[in-house]
């Protein structure tokens, strides 16, 4: 009987593309991966009408999905929809009360709709929202990573992300989070499998920590 592989459907976070995955390797004799692409979202719709759209671009039943950043976020509503083996998010949240006060503050105040995401082609500008890093060393490296500079999307990003609404997360989810995270601080998250000296950006920095547990997550 020939031995049946488990899929793994990679999904970037805000403005980054499926390059932030270029050094992680599952073995093949496992697992197959595939990777996901952000789109421009139409107009009006919200992240649930989003992930409707999202699910028709997995091909295989029962498949892990992992989600980074707020591609986290998005893959838990992806898995609202379909049967999925398990649910792994790295560098994110899985509830509303996981957001860090200042995004709270922003949900009541709307003062995120007067952020300049209009300066979307300025990657300094852009790494700071996505990667929650400062990045005058890295600035070449993370070009290449964030390609998606449209300033809708990012707009309606951050409105998903500030207003999501949910507080309960289903059993199977394995939430992996970064002790120095800038962007979504440890200190918030409840229940999560900490990397030592994990920043926002370690699915990139710390591929070899991933390489070493994913298998071992995937599989438990």
């Amino acid at each position: 009987m020939p031995n049946v592989k488990i899929h793994v459907y990679f999904m970037p976070g805000m403005a980054a593309n499926t390059s932030i995955f270029e050094h992680i390797n599952l073995p093949t004799e496992q697992f197959e991966t595939h990777f996901l692409d952000w789109t421009i979202p139409k107009r009006g719709i919200g992240i649930e009408q989003y992930a409707e759209e999202m699910c028709k671009n997995i091909v295989h039943e029962n498949p892990v999905l992992i989600g980074v950043s707020f591609g986290g976020i998005l893959v838990q509503e992806m898995a609202k929809l379909i049967p999925v083996r398990k649910l792994i998010i790295v560098s994110s949240i899985k509830t509303k009360t996981e957001l860090p006060k200042r995004m709270l503050f922003a949900r009541y105040t709307k003062v995120h709709k007067l952020l300049p995401t209009g300066i979307v082609n300025n990657v300094e500008l852009l790494a700071k929202y996505a990667f929650g890093e400062t990045v005058t060393k890295r600035l070449r490296l993370y070009e290449k990573y964030l390609s998606i500079r449209d300033k809708y999307y990012i707009d309606w990003c951050i409105d998903q992300l500030v207003n999501w609404k949910q507080t309960k997360y289903p059993k199977n989810l394995v939430h992996i989070q970064g002790e120095q995270d800038a962007v979504f601080p440890i200190n918030n998250i409840e229940a999560c499998t900490k990397v030592k000296k994990g920043t926002h950006t370690m699915i990139i920095h710390r591929a070899k920590w991933f390489n070493e547990h994913l298998p071992t997550i995937i599989l438990e």
